[in-house]
């Protein structure tokens, strides 16, 4: 059985960092691919962040991109979302998702497994 563990979120001052992990197990992913996502409160899920293990790709939200980093540890079969410079607008519940089939571009994986979600909550 495939199994995602997010943690790591927290509450942090805006312009602090955060470092999320997921770690999964039942699987490699070694084919596959990651994404990290946020829901924040009222509003519908968003992705954040992926990593395709095919071609080491990653990808990032414009709202995050130069501030936040997506990487891997293969020994641990861990990907990390690492959050700097934090906005109020970061402020959500973060889930890491697993994608059998990754083809392209993110928005065109399937996901099969997703984690319980870790809650960030950047104050202003």
């Amino acid at each position: 059985e495939v199994q995602l563990q997010a943690s790591g979120g927290g509450q942090v001052q805006a312009g602090g960092s955060l470092r999320l992990s997921c770690a999964v197990s039942g699987i490699s992913f070694d084919d596959n691919a990651i994404g990290w996502f946020r829901r924040a409160p009222g509003k519908e899920r968003e992705g954040v962040s992926w990593f395709s293990a095919s071609d080491n790709s990653t990808y990032y939200a414009d709202s995050v991109k130069g501030r936040f980093t997506i990487s891997t540890e293969n020994a641990k079969n861990t990907v990390y979302l690492q959050m700097n410079r934090l906005k109020p607008e970061d402020t959500g519940v973060y889930y890491c998702a697993l994608a059998a089939w990754a083809p392209g571009e993110p928005a065109d994986w399937i996901y099969d497994s997703w984690g319980q979600g870790t809650l960030v909550t950047v104050s202003s």
